[in-house]
């Protein structure tokens, strides 16, 4: 298994929402089957969604209903998967600009 950092002009492109505080919104360029997951800090999965789309797969997600603390957002397909930190505080949530792509 190789890992590496990837910026946004990659496959994966995700971004939070400006000025809508714990919205996260992200899209997968090129990509019509993914299974997307999130997990919190000690590594527990909170949730996880077998997501498609004809030309790429777009997602919203509200994360006003989680603590504060870390995240990890997990977007893979069956060649790889890409691992982005969000951090949720009282009124907003941060993604990293940067994701961890492990390929099997």
């Amino acid at each position: 298994m190789s890992t590496y950092a990837i910026d946004g002009n990659e496959t994966l492109n995700l971004h939070v929402l400006k000025g809508n505080g714990k919205v996260i919104a992200f899209g997968i360029n090129q990509l019509q089957k993914a299974v997307i997951s999130i997990y919190d800090d000690n590594g527990e999965l909170i949730y996880t969604e077998t997501a498609s789309g004809k030309d790429g797969i777009l997602r919203t997600f509200s994360l006003e209903q989680f603590p504060e603390g870390k995240y990890i957002l997990e977007v893979a397909d069956s060649f790889k998967k890409v691992k982005y930190d969000i951090i949720v505080n009282a009124n907003s949530s941060v993604l990293s600009s940067k994701g961890t792509v492990s390929v099997n």
